[in-house]
């Protein structure tokens, strides 16, 4: 049962939202027309950019989505503190409704093909794919148990199985941009806006988290070039902050950009995972000499 404890009371409180929300659409199938993302709509219904995160149209989505938020929250969490927990899941959901209502847009004037302005599109999916960009910062060298592979490659392994699933499901285009656009977000959000109070800065400047890093080895040289190219267009502003707190600029660190920051903050990482494991264990320690005992004392 070890496992199956220690889960903070934010995420029990947002697991909750999450089943009441995919009951809600279950029991009011009209409620997915105002709670969903549906380009066409979400003009007048703005609110859906930030509603449609947190509905779950399936039991198997619902199911994934509460499970995840759970046993990675109670990770994550106490790392991060609940506040910025719950700041990140904001952004990244919001963000990632933007971009996906965007690239709908942009593919009906496209393709003039409607079903990319009335497609309902929904679920915390796209931030759970930004939870294991969070563990990938955090613990990039802790090998998972039973995958036999780091932290660091979750996210990129994650996106790469779900490419393959689209080919074979007629259901892709529902859940793979949400994905795919949940992952860069939150990438953008811990790379450049995550606060960091004990040091003042904000993101993580450190080599071992750029966007090449994403990509095999082999393919490094040639990302990131291009990632370059969008990092002077998308944060140009911020870096020029940035270089008077000791940030990087063109690859080169300034006092105070830190790695040292970036290992202390792996170290934390493993900490808090090597004490969630330890109380696991106990725990089921614990259960197993209970289960003993009253063995013994039915005999």
């Amino acid at each position: 049962m070890g496992a199956f404890s220690g889960f903070t009371r934010l995420c029990k409180g947002l697991a909750v939202v999450l089943i009441g929300g995919h009951i809600v659409v279950q029991l009011l199938p009209v409620a997915v027309t105002y709670l969903a993302l549906i380009p066409a709509r979400t003009i007048p219904f703005v609110w859906n950019l930030v509603t449609s995160g947190y509905i779950e149209q399936s039991i198997f989505g619902v199911v994934v989505s509460t499970l995840g938020l759970l046993f990675i929250g109670k990770l994550l969490e106490p790392v991060w503190g609940s506040r910025e927990f719950l700041k990140f899941i904001f952004v990244v959901n919001f963000l990632t409704s933007i971009c996906i209502f965007i690239t709908a847009i942009a593919l009906y004037y496209i393709t003039r093909k409607e079903t990319y302005l009335y497609m309902p599109l929904s679920g915390f999916h796209g931030v759970l794919s930004g939870f294991l960009v969070g563990i990938k910062q955090m613990i990039p060298d802790q090998e998972l148990p039973l995958l036999k592979i780091k932290a660091k490659w979750l996210p990129s392994l994650s996106l790469l199985l779900s490419i393959a699933i689209s080919f074979w499901t007629a259901e892709s285009a529902t859940y793979l941009p949400i994905l795919i656009f949940g992952t860069y977000m939150s990438w953008i959000y811990l790379r450049y806006w995550q606060r960091k109070p004990e040091t003042k800065l904000k993101g993580d400047p450190s080599e071992d988290f750029a966007f090449s890093t994403f990509f095999p080895e082999f393919l490094r040289p040639v990302i990131d070039p291009v990632a370059s190219i969008f990092h002077r267009m998308l944060c140009g502003r911020s870096e020029a902050s940035n270089e008077a707190q000791g940030y990087t600029v063109g690859g080169t660190t300034l006092p105070g950009s830190d790695p040292i920051e970036a290992s202390r903050r792996r170290e934390r990482g493993a900490r808090a995972l090597e004490e969630r494991l330890a109380a696991e264990r106990l725990g089921a320690a614990t259960g197993t000499e209970e289960l003993g005992r009253d063995a013994t004392e039915n005999v």
